[in-house]
This record gives structure tokens, sequence and C-alpha cells, in this order.
């Protein structure tokens, strides 16, 4: 496991594109934690380092975000997923294999995933601004 210290949303974007220099194009990476600790300004450090300038948002809605850069990237939502039947509507088998895969509320679909997931765990640390950035 390798702990990362951030202070800004910069930072936690900086951090992610480090981390994104170690993934392969297709693979599946889970993000752990809880509303507003940054998984979705992680995203958007870990989608500008395979070549997505601009307009990462959080998929709440839409389920599933498509980004094209360097190679596809997929971001995916689980919060309203409850079982596989769930996650199967939402074309997730789908897309494995085909692009970078980038789950928030992974939480609710650790059953299902590649044994080949990567695991990031946010959580707040000792002041509003700070996180505690977890690869597992």
């Amino acid at each position: 496991m390798t702990e990362y210290i951030s202070h800004s949303l910069q930072e936690t974007e900086t951090i992610a594109g480090e981390i994104a220099s170690t993934l392969s194009n297709n693979q599946v990476v889970a993000l752990l934690g809880g509303l507003g600790v940054g998984k979705t300004t992680f995203t958007r450090g870990l989608v500008s380092a395979f070549g997505v300038d601009s307009g990462v948002h959080s998929p709440t809605f839409a389920i599933v975000n498509e980004y094209q850069g360097d190679v596809p990237v997929y971001h995916f939502d689980m919060y309203r997923v409850t079982d596989e039947d769930d996650l199967y509507s939402t074309g997730f088998y789908d897309y494995l294999g085909r692009g970078l895969v980038i789950i928030e509320w992974s939480e609710n679909v650790l059953d299902y995933l590649p044994a080949d997931t990567v695991f990031i765990e946010l959580a707040y640390g000792e002041d509003e601004n700070t996180r505690i950035i977890k690869r597992k």
C-alpha cells in the first residue's frame, strides 16, 4: 500500500496523475470514500494524465461518462447500484477491456470487480483541505 497526503484540490489531481503513470490502458480503478472526499477531483487528475483536458464531472445521474483522450476513459458512479442486476443494467461489463474504467462508490460493487482492480481510498485528513489517499 502507498499513502499520499494532499493539502489541496490541485495536489489531489497531481497525485492522481502520478498514479495514472502506473496504470495500463485497460485498468479498472475503484475509488473508495465518502461524500465530498474528492473522488471526482481525483478522477479529473487521472483522466488528465490520459489526455482528457476538461469536462470531467460526476456521473451521478448519467451512471457513466465517457471521455476520449489518448485512450477511452469510462467514469462510473455506482451510488445507486445495489446488486449485480443493477450493475449489469449499467452496461458495466461491456466497458471492461475497452479503456480505463474508473468507479466512484465502488463499495457497492466490490464483489463484482475484476481481480486486478486497483483500489484507491480517499479519506479526510486533519483539516478540511487535507486528504489521505491510499493506493491498495
